[in-house]
């Protein structure tokens, strides 16, 4: 079963369950959703260039904004010079937040010839990395990595140990490599090789769907933690229902009510930030948080039809009167509703690895 808490030496997390950091997804607004729903432990940021931070670039430093009631709650950050890394991470403890992870996870092109998964092919580099930025601060140090670049040279173990070596406080896995991207299956094998060979705290990824999968993941790899990406974005509830699953053996389901409650604030709270990408933002969660939604296809055609934050507000307040009133009259509206099957489905919502 899924662990009560975590310990990442003087840091408890509890429950033992993490939010991925997701670009594009983990803003402040977002974790508030998630952590507003409960037990979800610890939330992690986008993860945020190095360089950006020590050159204090108005956007990047975006990403590093959070609220009191966002603790315990850890900046993640990628970059391949031990002393910029070093730099940044001192300005995130600074900065009060709780921990400071290293992303060794990302598959992204643009992010992998300057960090990201990228150094997980030049493992000297990466000990200095470690090196440097356990030697600039005193929070907490974890790091998240991938398998490993491709099937011939999976690392995960050799990085785990290496991090222990010098430092490192925990370590989360997500057993895809790079090459993998986010398609096949995770390799939960390497999870359990990776907590097999460590003494540190080992928080297990990918492909945790359901509550019955972070417990099977648990049972199988002996993990200590489990951290939820993609399926947070697309069922902002699974960590509450983990603990429900915890405690009864079963969880419930979220009501359209309450999914008409939760994607009407969190857009009225995109619209209030007043950010000059919040209709896409909005356009973005319509693509995986309707999927949950009855005839979610027609609300996300809505959605993606709308050009303003107040559109999209009304398009969504507009389905779910229609889809009250086809619960009370199915005949009164079925006929003045437009078939939705050529509704855009878009992409997959790619996380931060």
């Amino acid at each position: 079963m899924i662990p009560e808490q975590l310990q990442i030496r003087d840091l408890t997390i509890w429950p033992a369950t993490v939010l991925a950091p997701m670009a594009g997804v983990t803003d402040t607004l977002f974790r508030r959703v998630i952590r507003g729903l409960g037990d979800c432990g610890l939330l992690m940021t986008e993860f945020t260039s190095s360089e950006g931070i020590t050159r204090s670039a108005k956007k990047t430093l975006r990403y590093l904004f959070f609220q009191p009631d966002e603790h315990p709650i850890t900046a993640q950050l990628f970059g391949a010079s031990p002393s910029v890394m070093a730099e940044a991470a001192k300005m995130v403890e600074d900065h009060g937040f709780d921990a400071v992870d290293i992303n060794l996870g990302c598959p992204a092109k643009k992010v992998v010839k300057c960090g990201g998964s990228g150094l997980l092919r030049d493992l000297e580099l990466l000990g200095d990395i470690f090196c440097a930025v356990r030697a600039a601060v005193r929070m907490p140090l974890t790091i998240k990595l991938r398998a490993g670049w491709d099937e011939n040279s999976i690392v995960a173990v050799e990085v785990a140990k290496l991090a222990e070596s010098v430092g490192v406080e925990a370590v989360a896995v997500h057993p895809r490599t790079r090459v993998q991207g986010y398609t096949g299956r995770a390799d939960w094998k390497i999870i359990a090789a990776v907590k097999e060979a460590v003494k540190i705290p080992v928080i297990g990824n990918g492909d945790i769907q359901t509550p019955q999968d972070a417990a099977r993941m648990v049972t199988e790899t002996k993990c200590d933690a489990v951290m939820i990406g993609r399926a947070a974005a697309t069922n902002p509830w699974i960590f509450s229902q983990m603990a429900e699953f915890r405690a009864t053996g079963y969880y419930s389901q979220p009501t359209d009510a309450d999914r008409h409650r939760l994607l009407a604030r969190y857009y009225k709270e995109i619209k209030l930030a007043d950010q000059p990408d919040a209709v896409g933002k909005m356009k973005q969660f319509a693509c995986w948080f309707t999927h949950g939604v009855g005839n979610g296809s027609e609300l996300r055609r809505s959605v993606h039809e709308a050009r303003t934050p107040s559109e999209v507000l009304d398009a969504v307040e507009l389905f779910f009167e229609r889809q009250l009133a086809l619960r009370k009259d199915p005949d009164a509206v079925q006929c003045n509703q437009e078939p939705a099957e050529n509704a855009d489905e878009h992409a997959p919502l790619e996380a931060a690895g």
